[in-house]
C-alpha cells in the first residue's frame, strides 16, 4: 500500500510535537527532586518554569516568518536539534547553579518556539482545506501523547535511576527524529514565499486579535498545568493536592489518564470540526461552538476541581477538561489558516508569541501563590476566569472570512 505524501508530513510533524512536548514536561517531574536537592523555593520553580516561555516567545514570531519565507521543514529541523542538545545539557546547568539552569531552559525555549508555527506553515501547503483541521487534531495530540509519556517515563526513570538520566535519554530522541525528517520530507508540492504583514494592521484586525486573545487564555491554563500538574498530585491533601507518591501506580494513572483522554479527544475534535464543515455548516459558526465548548466547559470543570479531595473525581474532572479541550481542537487554534493561508505560519508565529506572555506569567503567579497561601484553590479560581474571558472575546470578534491576501 502507498502512503500519501501528506500522511507522512502529519506523522512526522506530529512526532516533532510529541518530543517538544516530552522535552518541555520532563521538568515537571524532574523538579520535584531537584529542588528537594538544591533547595529551591516554589517562586524559583515558578522562574525555572516560566523561562522556557521567555525564550519560547522570542522565536515562535521569527520561526513563523522563516517558515513562510523559506519553508517549514529547515526551521523545524533544526529547531529540533537545537533544543535537543539543550535538553541534554540541563543536569550540567542544574548543578551549576539556579541561574544555569534558568539560562539553559531559555535557550530550550529559543529552539522549540519555532515548532508550531513551522507545522502550520507545512500545512497550510501541504493539507487540502477538507482535512486541515484533522490533521491539525491529530499533531496537536502530540502534546497530550508528549504530556503523558514525558511526565509518566520521566517518574519512572527517576524513581529507577536519577533525574540526570531524565534529560539525557529525552534529548537523544530529537536527532533519531531528525533524520527521519531530513530524509523524508520536501517543503511543498509549490513552494511560494510569503512578505510580512505590518504589526500594526494585525494587532488593530479583531479577528486575528480574537485569535491572539484566545490563545493567551488557553495558554494560561494549559502551561500553569503543564508546570505544575505532577506537583498537585504530588502536594499534600490538606494544600487541596492529591498526596500521591512520586513514581508509584496512583502517581502514574492519575497523570496518564487524562493524558490518553486529551489524545483521542484532540483527534476526534478534529474530525468533528471537519465533518460539520463538510455537512455544510458554516465555517465561523463551526469554529465559535467548538471553540465556546472548550473554553467555558473546561472553565466550569476547572472551578469545579478546586472543591475535590477525592483522587477519583479529580481525574474524573481532568478528563472532562480535556474532553473539552478535544472538541475544541477546531476553533481558534485553526483560525489563523482562514485569515491569510499563504501567512499561516506568520500568523500562528505572532498569536502563539503574544499569547507566551502568558505562558510565562501563569507558572510564576501560581508559584508565589503556594509560597503565600499554601493552596491551590485560588490557581484553579484564576484559570477559570481567564478560559470565561477568553471564551467571550473569541465568541464576539473571530471570523473565517480571509483578512489577509
Amino acid at each position: 500500500m502507498i502512503i500519501p505524501y501528506r500522511f507522512k508530513v502529519v506523522f512526522l510533524s506530529f512526532l516533532a510535537v510529541f518530543i517538544c512536548y516530552i522535552d518541555r514536561v520532563n521538568i515537571s517531574v524532574a523538579i520535584i527532586p531537584m529542588q528537594e536537592q538544591f533547595g529551591w523555593s516554589d517562586s524559583q520553580v515558578g522562574f525555572i518554569f516560566s523561562s522556557f516561555y521567555l525564550g519560547y516567545m522570542l522565536t515562535m514570531a521569527l520561526g513563523g516568518y522563516l517558515s513562510d519565507k523559506f519553508g517549514g521543514k529547515r526551521v523545524l529541523g533544526w529547531g529540533v536539534v537545537l533544543w535537543s542538545i539543550f535538553t541534554i545539557l540541563t543536569p550540567l546547568a542544574a548543578h551549576n547553579g539556579f541561574f544555569a539552569l534558568f539560562f539553559i531552559r531559555v535557550l530550550m525555549g529559543i529552539g522549540e518556539g519555532v515548532t508550531f508555527p513551522a507545522w502550520h506553515s507545512l500545512y497550510a501547503r501541504w493539507i487540502p482545506f477538507k482535512e486541515r483541521t484533522r490533521a491539525v487534531g491529530f499533531t496537536n495530540s502530540g502534546i497530550a501523547a508528549g504530556t503523558l509519556f514525558g511526565y509518566a517515563v520521566a517518574a519512572l526513570i527517576i524513581a529507577n535511576y536519577s533525574w540526570e538520566w531524565v534529560f539525557y535519554t529525552f534529548g537523544a530522541l530529537g536527532f533519531f527524529w531528525y533524520f527521519f525528517w531530513n530524509t523524508t520530507v520536501s517543503e511543498a508540492p509549490a513552494k511560494t514565499s510569503a512578505s510580512s504583514i505590518p504589526f500594526l494592521k494585525l494587532i488593530q484586525n479583531k479577528p486575528f486579535m480574537a485569535i491572539t486573545v484566545a490563545t493567551f487564555c488557553n495558554n494560561w491554563s494549559l502551561y500553569t498545568f503543564l508546570s505544575y500538574l505532577p506537583k498537585y498530585v504530588n502536594a499534600p491533601v490538606s494544600q487541596g493536592g492529591m498526596g500521591i507518591d512520586l513514581g508509584s501506580n496512583a502517581f502514574i494513572y492519575s497523570i496518564v489518564i487524562p493524558c490518553l483522554v486529551a489524545m483521542i479527544a484532540l483527534i476526534l475534535g478534529g474530525f468533528l470540526a471537519d465533518n460539520l464543515i463538510k455537512k455544510g455548516y458554516e465555517v465561523i459558526k463551526v469554529r465559535k461552538t467548538v471553540n465556546s465548548i472548550g473554553f467555558f466547559g473546561s472553565a466550569f470543570f476547572l472551578y469545579l476541581i478546586s472543591f475535590e479531595d477525592s483522587l477519583l473525581n479529580a481525574v474524573i474532572l481532568l478528563c472532562l477538561i480535556n474532553i473539552c479541550s478535544g472538541i475544541c481542537a477546531g476553533g481558534f487554534g485553526v483560525n489563523h489558516a482562514d485569515l491569510g493561508p499563504k501567512y499561516t505560519g506568520s500568523l500562528v508565529g505572532i498569536a502563539g508569541s503574544i499569547g507566551m506572555i502568558a505562558a510565562i506569567l501563569a507558572p510564576i503567579v501560581a508559584g508565589f501563590i503556594l509560597e503565600i497561601t499554601n493552596s491551590w484553590s485560588s490557581i484553579f479560581y484564576i484559570c477559570s476566569f481567564v478560559l470565561i474571558f477568553g471564551g467571550i472575546f473569541y465568541l464576539i470578534f473571530a471570523s473565517a472570512s480571509r483578512q489577509f491576501n
